[in-house]
């Protein structure tokens, strides 16, 4: 990996810088770091490194928006979310790279066509039981596929009409349990390689610099924009992973 052409470096520091951002401010801007990351990188290597490089970015989440958490949402899809983990650890066994991108790719833009039609339907920030159980296994299935599972979870905290403040202050819990829990696995078959290591430690301060500007940046963004960045940067990732 230290090896790259000077472009590829770049491309791999903006992708630091938005998996910064994107945890303290922007939560749709994951899926670009996951593209860009893979861009770069082989798609199995790009895993490992972009894990790492969230993790960073979840010590900054968890420090600016700790205490703003939704403790009860966690609790009610933690079951589904374990189920969608081990669903997505089942589905790498036998699937390929190319059915992976498109399959999330297809799950994330049917999720945010159901989001914006309950949106339209009804003013009711209810999401039923069955809802939440297909976010929570859906999230997990991404994310353990492909780092992906940002956009579902910012698709549930949209369905549900969150505040900007809960939504990155349970998204930051969420992650940070979910992304330390996946780190055995990975270690298990391989991929977090001491060449691994040294990148994301030469990355590292661009994921710090991103979380702070996203922190300042968050305290000033109203709900209204905030909803539609999530949207529009969601929906470009799925584009590009389904294309």
């Amino acid at each position: 990996m230290l090896d790259l052409a000077p472009w590829a470096w770049i491309l791999l520091g903006l992708a630091a810088l938005l998996a910064g951002l994107g945890k303290t401010a922007i939560p749709g801007s994951g899926t670009l770091v996951v593209v860009m990351m893979a861009a770069v990188l082989p798609a199995r290597t790009s895993t490992a490194a972009t894990l790492l490089l969230f993790i960073v970015g979840d010590v900054f989440a968890l420090i600016a928006y700790r205490r703003h958490a939704h403790w009860p949402t966690l609790l009610r899809l933690a079951p589904a979310v374990v189920a969608g983990l081990v669903a997505g650890f089942l589905f790498l066994a036998w699937s390929d790279d190319a059915m992976v991108r498109r399959t999330i790719a297809v799950i994330l833009l049917a999720m945010i066509a159901i989001t914006l039609w309950r949106r339209r339907r009804a003013r009711s920030t209810t999401v039923g039981r069955t809802a939440a159980v297909g976010y929570g296994t859906l999230a997990g299935f991404t994310t353990m596929v492909a780092n992906s599972g940002g956009p579902v979870m910012s698709m549930y905290f949209l369905a549900t009409r969150t505040p900007v403040k809960v939504f990155l202050g349970t998204s930051a819990w969420f992650f940070a349990i979910v992304n330390l829990a996946k780190v055995p696995f990975l270690a298990g078959i391989g991929l977090i390689t001491p060449s691994v290591l040294l990148a994301d430690l030469v990355l590292a301060p661009l994921v710090v610099a991103g979380a702070l500007i996203g922190i300042r940046l968050a305290k000033r963004m109203p709900q209204h924009l905030f909803d539609r960045m999530v949207i529009v940067l969601t929906i470009a990732g799925s584009l590009y992973l389904l294309f």
